[in-house]
């Protein structure tokens, strides 16, 4: 991990290992998954950034460490894990999950992820 990526979670030490498990998982799928980080969330991108991490509280009832991950999409997700999703443009959803425990790193938020990045893919 790097010194930038380990700044980010400054004042969210507790969400880092969450991060950090994403992390590992994404780039042991992905291993040409570029990683950039600026100043309000993390990039997982390859041509066009497809995941998105984030610590700003955007609902409520996700208490305790977490962290927010939004996925570019080509449809709005119909799971009770999306607590917000929005049409920026036609045909392109942003979708928000709020991840508060390693448990929800499963399966089902990786076949999500894959299917994020291969829109992603075919811009």
């Amino acid at each position: 991990m790097t010194d930038a990526e380990m700044q980010f979670f400054m004042g969210s030490a507790g969400a880092l290992p969450l991060y950090a498990e994403l992390r590992r998982r994404v780039l042991e799928l992905w291993p040409e998954t570029e990683i950039r980080v600026a100043k309000t969330q993390i990039s997982f991108r390859e041509r066009y950034g497809w995941a998105f991490v984030s610590t700003r509280r955007m609902k409520r009832g996700c208490a305790g460490p977490f962290i927010n991950l939004s996925l570019g999409l080509g449809r709005r997700l119909d799971t009770p894990r999306v607590f917000a999703a929005s049409e920026p443009y036609p045909g392109r959803w942003t979708n928000h999950i709020c991840i508060c425990s390693a448990e929800e790193l499963d399966g089902e938020l990786m076949d999500l992820l894959s299917e994020a990045r291969l829109f992603a893919l075919t811009k």
